[in-house]
């Protein structure tokens, strides 16, 4: 499994000189491994129904969601609701995670329980396939390519915005954001890759500053449904004034 959004990732160090073989966070999405259930089967549970729906509402009307799927339509990447989302069961620590062997963003159907959940996490992993389809992201065996994309997913999906932060009772001053998005971003890179937490912190660290300044699609930091509705009327004018020209 590429990369996803942690709730709270496993400790994953290495132990003496032996290294686990890295499953790159498979182990998370069981669901993943098994035959596809059909559409009736499937529809009678509660848990799989609700999640369609949130996700239908959230590409609908969420502006973070919408700007990112114009974004990978113009980059060539057309996203369909029916082809790129899955909804399954998953490992208690994870809410959701692209796959990038499939192009497929996984939303874990048991663990996303409110709409503004669904909203954050469709947003983390849109980012991460904007990020695959306009970038060579070598997920898997490049820990820094990795490093990248979860910065960027945890500073542009409002997953660091005050209002989540005081929620996870973490908040301060001067500064604060940056220090959400390097920890969320360690925790992401722990939960799906077998390395030690030295590796992650390392990893991130070295990337942080020209990563956390890259803001693509939206040309800002979207700290609010309000800022991301504007970044979304900016974006959608830039082809306006690109005719223009």
């Amino acid at each position: 499994m590429g990369q996803g959004e942690a709730d709270s990732p496993p400790a994953a160090e290495k132990k003496g000189a032996e290294e686990e073989e890295d499953d790159f966070g498979y182990r998370l999405f069981p669901d993943r491994n098994k035959k596809p259930q059909s559409f009736l089967v499937r529809s009678l549970f509660t848990f799989h129904n609700k999640c369609q729906l949130m996700l239908r509402l959230t590409l609908e009307t969420n502006p973070y969601a919408r700007l990112l799927l114009e974004a990978l339509k113009q980059s060539g990447c057309t996203v369909f609701n029916d082809r790129h989302f899955s909804c399954e069961n998953c490992d208690g620590c994870v809410s959701g995670g692209f796959d990038a062997a499939t192009s497929q963003i996984v939303l874990c159907q048991n663990n996303i329980r409110q709409q503004s959940h669904m909203n954050r996490v469709v947003a983390h992993e849109l980012i991460h396939a904007f990020d695959h389809c306009r970038a060579h992201v070598d997920w898997f065996k490049n820990v820094k390519h990795l490093a990248c994309s979860e910065i960027r997913a945890a500073n542009l999906s409002g997953d660091c915005t005050l209002m989540n932060e005081i929620a996870r009772f973490k908040f301060g001053l001067k500064g604060h954001h940056q220090t959400c998005v390097r920890d969320r971003a360690i925790r992401s890179i722990l939960a799906v890759r077998k390395v030690s937490k030295e590796t992650a912190e390392k990893a991130v660290d070295e990337v942080f500053d020209a990563c956390f300044n890259d803001l693509e699609p939206f040309g800002r930091i979207p700290h609010s449904k309000a800022d991301a509705k504007r970044a979304y009327r900016d974006f959608q004018n830039r082809d306006r004034y690109t005719a223009n020209l």
